[in-house]
């Protein structure tokens, strides 16, 4: 009965609209009020679930991908982009998605990229002749390689969930989302010349040089993070430390377009967004909480095992259960829930813990691109000033393609762990 108020108040809430960090505190104090437990262990479990050292990256990554937005990282990167393969049909698409893997190098995050490329790349794609529906499609598709290209946020929160190592959480996903990105361009160069959108003339070796140049200190922000995390002069917290000040600098005094005054704004815009996943992390943690103690992670694995114990099976029943759960509820709630449990059901049948966390996460990024709390999608929709129908429509072929990938990710281990026991010996 206590576990049927959980679910009923939990689903009743994300069916209206209220938001997953609010859904799930109440929710739980539902829970907690019909079990006579003492509402103690609502602070209790909250502070242990964010009492982890390296969540303080969060607020690190968040503040440099905002101190390198503010100080003109987005426009130099698309121009770049746009210079390497805007020549090619559909150009601007495809620079769309180039940018969204440069600039995901550096945000960490999906809904950074989805506002901050799409906020430039898709009135100037409708300026262009691309139509409004792909133009939006095409930026949220590409946005959800910045949490898999490192560094990544829901990658940090496995990290803290599971003890793995962030620093091999980081370069695991560098192979897969570049293989993402690239079947995007693919799907996006497909689609331009079905429709016979329009092309750019080459803007010729100079302006790539230039355009190089130009975005040369914000791409280097990359080879900072994963530099000092693959040579172990930093701690994945301390990086992203380093990369915050890193991104003041060139933001200030070398690209010039970051005044003094805007960071004060910046620093309290960062520790809202920093505050919000926290909130996230810690409620999402005493429903995580309930669940264990209702032994909700014992009675997946057995209803699982009990249908089969084959790999690659199991395989396909977590990532199909992983899609739906990613259509319904916001990424990090949904790691803190399932992540630990799908884990060990995932080692019980011989799933290395590394490959099986990529998967996962990038199985979740997905999510952020589908119907009915697909954040991505709003955003994008919201810019090109469209109704949702006709952007779900035209994400079809990027999901059908981002799909793919998946499974070639799910399905050939080395894709995700050949890279960290190349660099992490």
């Amino acid at each position: 009965m206590n576990l049927a108020i959980l679910i009923l108040v939990f689903v009743g809430g994300l069916i209206a609209g209220v938001p997953v960090a609010v859904t799930l505190g109440l929710s739980s104090l539902c829970y907690l009020l019909a079990a006579g437990i003492p509402l103690v262990v609502i602070p209790q479990k909250m502070y242990a679930g964010i009492d982890v050292f390296v969540l303080l990256c969060i607020p690190g990554f968040i503040l440099a991908g905002n101190l390198m937005n503010s100080g003109g990282i987005t426009g130099r990167i698309i121009r770049f982009a746009n210079a390497l393969v805007g020549w090619m049909r559909g150009g601007l698409g495809l620079s769309n998605v180039a940018g969204s893997m440069l600039f995901g190098g550096i945000s960490g995050t999906a809904v950074a990229d989805a506002a901050s490329i799409g906020g430039m790349m898709i009135p100037g794609m409708k300026k262009a002749g691309y139509p409004a529906d792909f133009s939006a499609a095409v930026t949220a598709a590409s946005s959800t390689v910045g949490p898999i290209i490192p560094p990544s946020v829901p990658m940090i929160i496995v990290g803290a969930l599971s003890g793995i190592s962030v620093g091999k959480m980081f370069i695991a996903g560098a192979v897969p989302g570049i293989l993402m990105g690239l079947a995007m361009m693919v799907t996006c160069y497909i689609i331009a010349v079905r429709k016979n959108f329009p092309r750019q003339p080459w803007q010729g070796v100079g302006e790539l040089a230039s355009s190089f140049l130009g975005a040369f200190w914000s791409l280097a922000m990359t080879a900072l993070i994963v530099g000092g995390l693959l040579s172990g002069i930093a701690t994945p917290t301390e990086t992203a430390i380093v990369a915050s000040v890193y991104a003041f600098i060139v933001g200030r005094f070398i690209y010039g377009d970051l005044p003094l005054r805007a960071v004060p704004r910046i620093i309290i815009d960062s520790a809202v967004s920093s505050a919000a996943i926290l909130v996230l992390v810690g409620f999402a943690n005493v429903f995580g909480w309930i669940l264990v103690s209702e032994r909700i992670p014992q009675m997946i694995a057995n209803a699982v095992l009990s249908l089969t114990d084959n790999k690659y099976l199991v395989i396909l029943i977590i990532n199909l259960l992983l899609l739906f759960v990613g259509m319904f509820m916001e990424t990090i709630a949904a790691l803190i829930i399932l992540f630990v449990p799908l884990l060990s059901l995932a080692q019980g049948v011989g799933i290395d813990p590394l490959h099986f966390a990529t998967f996962a996460v990038l199985n979740l990024m997905i999510g952020l691109t589908t119907p009915p709390v697909g954040v991505c999608l709003f955003i994008c929709a919201n810019i090109a000033r469209l109704p949702l129908t006709p952007v779900i429509k035209a994400i079809a072929p990027f999901l059908i393609t981002n799909i793919i990938v998946l499974l070639l990710v799910s399905y050939i281990p080395a894709l995700a762990t050949w890279l960290p026991s190349v660099l992490f010996k």
